[in-house]
């Protein structure tokens, strides 16, 4: 028997103007009980007018954002946690004294050393905020958008600037919150990390949808191929079989093609070096790109 989910929030035809401007235009989706929901798209896309529109901080020029079938009132104002991409703390405040400080706003939260022990910040509780590093400052942003105890929680590119470490021990402190039964929503423009977080994940472009559906799904449903890169040394050939796609970047080439076997065989032939050959699948890198095009934005 299949259980059905329900909807923690619902975008229902969402549109948001500014004066001329039309950041946002009829927008529809719905974020599931217990989901990391991801919403991706380039600068300038619409996503975080959206994600505004989600926390209650703006409201929708037309359509309605819904909370559990209802309004998005102080009710849920109580439910939703927000880790936003900059959050003014105070220098000589300690870790637990900021923790102890936004969890009086809320009527009810969790046990200070709850959200300590769930942040990974145990270690670091008595420092000063002026003294944390990159990560340890997120992962305090992280415990400050958690001290309510949240239905929702919000997190907005919340590893830019971060070390591989950092960002990594950061996504196991994020599913570790999944776990615990949280409903997320998430922007970030590393693309492995939507793909390894995320449920279902949404990419905007020019205040549309242009795709949804899970990572997986997506990726099955616009490519039949793999990619074959080649550092550009080791390529000598200028054109190849128009069956194949070549992309050139500065340093290396790629063969998108769905027959690895001829390909190989075809670089053989034209004496191409195959000893730094990487053959690899299409990432959400690949449909980003491909949906929103690879010319600089503003």
């Amino acid at each position: 028997m299949v259980t059905l989910r329900q909807a923690v929030l619902t975008v229902d035809n969402v549109s948001k103007r500014f004066r001329s401007l039309e950041a946002v235009r009829g927008v529809s989706f719905s974020v599931n009980e217990g989901d990391c929901f991801g919403l991706l798209g380039p600068n300038g896309a619409g996503k975080t007018t959206t994600v505004e529109m989600l926390e209650g901080i703006s409201n929708p020029s037309s359509g309605r954002v819904r909370y559990r079938n209802g309004p998005l009132d102080v009710r849920y104002r109580e439910a939703a946690g927000i880790q936003f991409q900059s959050t003014a703390l105070q220098d000589f405040l300690t870790v637990r004294e900021h923790l102890r400080l936004f969890a009086s706003f809320y009527r009810k939260s969790l046990p200070i050393e709850e959200v300590v022990d769930l942040c990974a910040l145990g270690e670091f509780a008595d420092r000063a905020a002026r003294k944390l590093s990159g990560g340890q400052r997120q992962r305090l942003l992280l415990a400050i958008a958690l001290v309510n105890d949240p239905d929702v929680l919000f997190l907005d590119e919340p590893t830019t600037g971060l070390d591989p470490q950092a960002r990594r021990n950061f996504w196991s402190l994020i599913r570790g919150i999944k776990d615990r039964g949280k409903s997320i929503v998430l922007t970030t423009h590393y693309m492995e990390e939507a793909y390894l977080l995320c449920d279902e994940i949404v990419i905007m472009d020019h205040g549309r949808i242009i795709a949804e559906g899970t990572p997986d799904a997506l990726l099955a449903q616009h490519f039949r191929d793999v990619v074959l890169e080649l550092p550009k040394d080791d390529f000598p050939i200028t054109t190849a079989p128009t069956r194949w796609t070549l992309l050139e970047t500065e340093r290396s080439v790629e063969i998108l093609t769905d027959d690895v076997n001829g390909a190989v065989r075809w670089l053989l032939d034209a004496g191409a070096s195959l000893a730094r050959l990487q053959v690899r699948p299409r990432n959400l890198e690949d449909l980003f790109l491909e949906l929103t095009g690879r010319e600089l934005r503003p």
